[in-house]
């Protein structure tokens, strides 16, 4: 019986989803590469991440949603306006059905990683 081989790349892990499923997941991983063009793509947790000194955001496919992952304080940040959508302190899910709020993904992301780099200059 052949192992199945975890995805090494954001294009291996994408690679696994339906077409509409991919499309969506691209949109937020160019959504992510415009607001932090420095941020380094990897897999970590087995989910698509990207990392400047460490890890901003994450997000993942699910069979009818997309969880987008920019831990405590990304979420802590922008908690009102997610009145829509169903998330707790580290993540934000994102319906399959219903179009990606790409704004509000980049300005989650503009603002990890602005305090990513506050850190670091501290």
């Amino acid at each position: 019986m052949m192992e199945k081989t975890e995805p090494k790349t954001i294009d291996e892990y994408i690679a696994l989803f339906p077409i509409k499923t991919q499309e969506m997941l691209q949109q937020i991983r160019k959504s992510i590469q415009n607001a932090a063009p420095d941020a380094v793509e990897t897999i970590s947790y087995k989910m698509p991440a990207f990392k400047q000194n460490k890890v901003l955001v994450y997000f993942a496919a699910y069979e009818k949603h997309i969880g987008f992952y920019p831990t405590g304080d990304g979420i802590e940040a922008f908690k009102a306006e997610f009145s829509e959508f169903k998330w707790s302190k580290g993540a934000v899910q994102f319906p399959l059905n219903e179009p990606l709020p790409l704004d509000l993904i980049t300005r989650i992301t503009k603002f990890k990683a602005e305090k990513d780099l506050e850190k670091v200059k501290k």
